[in-house]
């Protein structure tokens, strides 16, 4: 039987077998790792799971792989030189940062305005990211898990889970497309006409180098983005970017395809006109996930979450405002 651990143990230097309990049902293996074993880099976890150190029922499992009520998990010895009483060090600013974020909450949902430049969890070259973040921040709460992700240099809306039931529920509504996701950007050029649909199927891809991308492919996933139009600029054009499906980096290669990259997308964009937007103030993507809707898993309210945008993309459409007038 899994129970909540005691943040005063130490990292067990034994192996362990647990068992998972119903209420675990649905998370992801590396975070159930994690919150069993507090202190323990996601990076060490991310070994264990490859090595086979760590198994589910006796076999290898991906980090992505979700837990079943039932499943019997093999925990190697684990060192750790973090101080077994502390999560991890949060830094100041961080501190501060999250706590003017919060933007929703209720007994299942946390809701935060991410600032751009922040990973939302800890991985290669990331040592700290905001779930951890939060989690050291909050130690009364037993339970927090993201709902969903939204890429580092991406600002707004994020959603975070505070009971595993509520979890699963989210995700299913995510599965079936009933969470709503509205995102504001900044495309390259002005646009022409009205509302458009880009329907077009992605493929996830990883280089040589390790690093993931992604681009059209007629095999790809289903994906579909209804982009339109708030705000024209000379050279730009702010868009609204609605969510039909939610795959990764879905509103950039979108974008990038029908010529029209997102600002400051060093990824799949324009390089000049990435240029031009930093000469205006703009430090990272101007993606901005502005408005989330959903129905609550608890109650069945209708519940719609707005994150303005940042002073920095604010600034960035005033010179642009200020550019078309002379």
């Amino acid at each position: 039987m899994v129970t909540p651990p005691d943040a005063t143990v130490p990292a067990t230097r034994q192996v362990r077998q647990l068992e998972v309990t119903p209420e675990h049902a649905g998370r992801r293996i590396d975070n159930f790792l994690a919150w069993v074993l507090k202190g323990v880099p996601k990076s060490r976890i991310y070994r264990m799971l490859r090595s086979g150190e760590a198994r589910v029922n006796g076999g290898r499992v991906r980090p992505a792989y979700r837990i079943c009520p039932g499943d019997r998990l093999r925990i190697p010895p684990v060192y750790t030189e973090a101080p077994p009483n502390r999560g991890p060090e949060v830094p100041e600013w961080l501190k501060t940062a999250l706590r003017d974020a919060v933007v929703y909450e209720d007994p299942d949902l946390l809701a935060l305005a991410k600032p751009a430049g922040v990973a939302v969890h800890s991985g290669t070259g990331v040592s700290l990211g905001l779930i951890e973040a939060l989690r050291a921040m909050r130690p009364e709460e037993p339970y927090l898990e993201l709902v969903h992700r939204l890429d580092r240099g991406t600002s707004g809306c994020l959603l975070v889970a505070r009971r595993p039931e509520a979890l699963r529920a989210l995700h299913g509504m995510l599965r079936a497309g009933r969470i709503e996701k509205t995102y504001l950007t900044l495309l390259r050029g002005r646009w022409r006409g009205g509302a458009e649909v880009v329907d077009l199927g992605l493929r996830r891809d990883v280089l040589r180098s390790g690093e993931r991308m992604v681009g059209v492919a007629t095999d790809g996933k289903p994906a579909r983005t209804v982009f339109a139009p708030r705000e024209l600029f000379r050279s730009a054009s702010l868009m609204e970017a609605r969510l039909i499906t939610g795959r990764t980096h879905q509103i950039r290669v979108h974008a990038m395809e029908i010529d029209h990259p997102v600002a400051g997308d060093a990824k799949y964009g324009d390089k000049g006109f990435n240029r031009v937007m930093r000469d205006l103030g703009l430090r990272d993507l101007f993606l901005h996930s502005h408005r989330i809707a959903l129905v609550s898993p608890r109650s069945g309210a209708r519940i719609s979450i707005v994150t303005e945008l940042p002073a920095v993309l604010r600034g960035v459409l005033q010179a642009l405002r200020a550019a078309d007038r002379h």
